[in-house]
Parts: structure tokens; C-alpha cells; sequence
């Protein structure tokens, strides 16, 4: 099973050989594209072969670019994520709506739910506040609990006068790390034959990743407990490793621990199963620890 992420930061020629992915800058590298997890391309001075891309396609490796900012902007994503996705895409448009939204509704739930547990475990009396929301939540939230929460949330960790519409370190890391976290499940949606374009919750036309956005949620914490333990430290090159590391991390779920690429994999097929079967027996969503 692939693990590794490979960040390339400075100039350099990738090209494709015998099953490796070679890289060439003052020196030259090798990678068995069966270790490659995922590939962020944050240079501009980084030049591709064609054949490589392919390859990466067929391998199902997730691969990002990033802008002259160094921000994510863009990913390469195969048309065909398995050998039956037109099927799966036509299942996916006769889904329940009612029931969809009922899941998604226990995905929100969960995100807040883990919000508290983030406050609790540094210390914030807020945590309280936030378990009670989850709580009030509706039917898919017609009351706005996540909003709520999230101003809570959010004005605890990083102070009252903090706004996720401010331009700072605080935001450009936290959307550096969504963004990670965002391609790897895109990646594993695609890769069971789903459109990311068709969410539950978000619909916005001119998000390509509606449905990876809506299932998302409950691991948005993992990134923001990073960017709380970093907080005053500026947002260079080694403080962006670290948000893509977080792929590496080894978290609990269903009571055993994978690394988190594994457990977006297992929890993005349990929901989808869970909705196309109509049950949640099988339901398992990520609380985090």
C-alpha cells in the first residue's frame, strides 16, 4: 500500500522509468511509484514529463501544484477512477436525497462533536458550549449549529478578534492544510468511481469538489490542532512540511490505528456504502483523540 509524499520545492525535471519516478536536480533520485502516496509540486521551476503524469494517473497518485505563492491551486485528477464509474456515477444521481442528508447530517454533528474534544483537550471552557450544539443540531442543520460552532471554535483557539476572512499565517495555514487534506479525498472518491462535482450540502456551482468538501468535515481538527501548536511561527516552506506530514499521522479509528491516509480511504468507502445500502450498520465516522 502507498505511503509516501513527496514534496518537490526546488528545480528540478521529474520524469518516469521502469516503474520509478526519477527526479532530477544537482542530483538524481529515484521513487517506486508504489511508494507514492501523493506528489505536491510547490515550485514553479518544476518541469514534468507527460509520460509521467500518465503513469501517476493510472497509479492513482494524487499529484497538487501549487501556485507562485506556493498555495495549493490545482490537482490532477484521472477521468476514469475505476472500471465501472459509470455505473457508480449513475447510482450516485439516484441517491436517497433525504437519506444523504441525513448522513451528512451525522458528519456535522461529529465535526462539531470533535471541535469540543479539540477545546477540551487544551483546556478551553468552551467545549461545553460546543457539545451543546451538536446537540440542538437539525435535520440537516437548518438552524446553523455549524456556524455557530465554528465561531466559537475558531475565537478560542486563536483569540476573539480572529476572522477565517482575515489575511494572516493563522488562515494561510489552515487552508494550506485543508487543501492537503481536501486532494487526498478527492483522490479516494475518484477512486471508487464517484464525482466529487456532486455534494450533498455544498452545491456550489463552480466547486469541482462538492462532495470530498461535504465528507471532509470531522478531520478538519487535525489541521487546526497543528496550526494552535504552531501558532507565532511563520509560514515558510519547513512549517508547510509539517501540514503535509499530516498525512503520515497514525490516528484511531473504529478502535485500531492507521495512518491517515488509510483511514480517509476505509471511512470514504464506509459512507458511500452506507448511503447507497440505505443502513448505517457499518457507519463509522472519525472522532478524534
Amino acid at each position: 500500500m502507498s505511503w509516501r509524499t513527496v514534496v518537490v520545492q526546488s528545480r528540478a525535471k521529474l520524469s518516469y522509468k521502469n516503474g520509478c519516478m526519477i527526479i532530477r536536480t544537482d542530483d538524481v533520485r529515484l521513487i517506486h511509484l508504489s511508494e507514492i502516496n501523493t506528489l505536491i509540486v510547490d515550485s514553479m521551476q518544476v518541469s514534468i514529463n507527460s509520460f509521467l503524469l500518465c503513469e501517476l494517473i493510472k497509479k492513482k497518485i494524487k499529484v497538487v501544484f501549487c501556485d507562485e505563492k506556493r498555495n495549493p491551486i490545482s490537482e490532477l485528477i484521472g477521468y476514469y477512477g475505476c472500471h465501472n464509474s459509470s455505473k457508480k456515477l449513475m447510482q450516485q444521481i439516484k441517491w436517497d436525497i433525504n437519506y444523504s442528508r441525513l448522513i451528512w447530517t451525522k458528519i456535522i454533528k461529529q465535526k462539531i462533536l470533535n471541535q469540543a474534544l479539540m477545546l477540551k483537550k487544551y483546556g478551553f471552557c468552551t467545549e461545553e458550549k460546543l457539545v451543546t450544539y451538536a446537540d440542538e443540531l437539525e435535520y440537516f442543520d437548518n438552524t446553523n449549529r455549524e456556524g455557530h460552532a465554528a465561531k466559537v471554535y475558531f475565537n478560542s483557539l486563536f483569540g476573539k478578534d480572529f476572522s477565517r476572512d482575515d489575511v494572516n499565517d493563522i488562515n494561510a495555514a489552515l487552508n494550506y492544510g485543508y487543501s492537503i487534506l481536501l486532494s487526498n479525498f478527492n483522490r479516494e472518491l475518484v477512486a471508487i468511481g464517484y464525482s466529487t462535482e456532486l455534494g450533498i450540502k455544498h452545491t456550489n456551482e463552480y466547486n469541482s469538489f462538492n462532495l470530498s468538501c461535504d465528507f471532509m468535515e470531522p478531520f478538519r481538527v487535525i489541521v487546526d490542532e497543528i496550526v494552535y501548536n504552531n501558532i507565532g511561527i511563520p509560514f515558510d516552506n519547513e512549517y508547510k512540511l509539517k501540514l503535509v506530514n499530516l498525512l503520515n499521522k497514525r490516528v484511531d479509528y473504529g478502535g485500531k490505528e492507521f495512518y491517515l491516509t488509510n483511514v480517509i480511504q476505509k471511512y470514504v468507502r464506509k459512507v458511500t456504502e452506507t448511503i447507497e445500502k440505505l443502513t448505517m450498520a457499518e457507519l463509522v465516522l472519525y472522532e478524534f483523540k
